[in-house]
């Protein structure tokens, strides 16, 4: 599923597979609910001056919603309406999982070392840095291919991250498979690297630069609430002013 590490001030939060297949990084019940667990134990762990890294095994960040959970839900059932019932209970879970990313009081990363689509893209982009390896792996909103529409919240997601209309049409109405380069020049992706592995060094290196800023972790997860009230709202996270201690 997933495992944290803490180095120094910064957490490293892993997303971990045995198979090619749990490779994926889909979020089931099961995954959605093991990463909300490690958000919740690095927030309880948290201090002022702490950052997260998230990375993941394998070819995948994530491939997006276990489609094949929701499939033999309703093969179980005998329903095709079971299998959509479950895909969009995932779909309310994973609405947590935003919610604790943009409530986390620390900067976030997200070291994107492979494919990541659809709920997997946006995954990442409900991180405060986004690096990409342009060695392997594209950004892809799938829902366009498959025939459906985006839930409220990854709509709005992408409105608040994506500041061009160009950019966002090419990823929510043309579906299109975004390379790293690509996507830094579409305001997606901060910075590419050549490799997985320069990544996951650059990653590491931007949290140890923030987090030796010290900051208040609640000011920041204040102010970053701030700049997302849309997302905010249809997650469920309110938005409270925060004082210094003392002035």
């Amino acid at each position: 599923m997933c495992t944290i590490e803490k180095r120094g001030n910064f957490f490293i939060l892993t997303l971990k597979g045995d198979t090619k297949k749990d490779q994926e990084h889909r979020f089931s019940p099961t995954v959605i609910a093991s990463i909300r667990a490690a958000l919740a134990e690095v927030k309880s762990q948290a201090a002022d001056g702490s950052a997260l890294i998230t990375v993941s095994e394998g070819r995948f960040f994530s491939n997006g919603f276990d489609l094949r959970h929701a499939q033999a839900v309703g093969v179980k059932a005998g329903s095709a309406e079971a299998a959509l019932r479950e895909l969009g209970r995932m779909v309310d879970l994973f609405r947590g999982v935003v919610a604790d990313l943009l409530a986390l009081p620390m900067p976030t990363i997200a070291a994107v070392t492979g494919h990541a689509a659809a709920a997997g893209m946006m995954f990442a982009m409900s991180h405060d840095y986004v690096l990409m390896t342009s060695s392997r792996g594209v950004l892809y909103m799938s829902e366009l291919d498959i025939g459906m529409t985006l839930p409220d919240y990854f709509t709005a997601l992408i409105r608040a991250k994506i500041g061009s209309s160009a950019a966002r049409r090419e990823v929510v109405l043309k579906a299109a498979k975004i390379g790293a380069e690509a996507a830094v020049g579409m305001g997606i992706v901060d910075s590419a690297y050549g490799t997985p592995e320069e990544v996951v060094a650059a990653a590491e290196r931007k949290a140890e630069e923030l987090a030796e800023r010290g900051w208040s972790g609640d000011a920041y997860a204040g102010l970053r609430k701030s700049l997302y009230p849309e997302v905010c709202g249809m997650v469920g996270l309110k938005i409270e002013p925060v004082y210094p201690s003392r002035l």
